[in-house]
């Protein structure tokens, strides 16, 4: 085994499958390979991957449990989870979601880009 998870990820009627290196943050491997985890204005003004900005949401499967109090809340009450958050640590599917302006996003909504 070369230590690598693969990650499915759905952006609009698109899937790729790519190739994380176990215990890499989800966030950080999505933005390494050009991925959409950030609305039009949050692309630009983040918090970084801190966990404190809730931008950089994603719908994952099947949801690890949460080791950050936002995603705590995200899982308790069915809002997707923050990316900066999850660690790659086993198979998972990951839909982009469709953002507008800040992190405001349409319910369940995933991008049609």
């Amino acid at each position: 085994m070369d230590g690598t998870i693969p990650v499915r990820v759905i952006q609009g009627d698109d899937e790729t499958v790519i190739d994380v290196e176990a215990g890499r943050n989800l966030r950080a491997a999505l933005l390494e390979r050009e991925f959409p985890v950030y609305g039009t204005v949050a692309r630009y003004a983040n918090c970084g991957g801190r966990g404190l900005c809730a931008t950089c949401t994603v719908e994952v499967d099947p949801e690890p449990e949460p080791v950050h109090w936002h995603d705590a809340a995200a899982l308790r009450f069915g809002y997707p989870r923050l990316s900066c958050c999850l660690e790659v640590e086993a198979p998972m599917t990951v839909g982009l979601l469709e953002k507008h302006l800040w992190g405001q996003l349409l319910p369940r909504q995933r991008q049609q880009e």
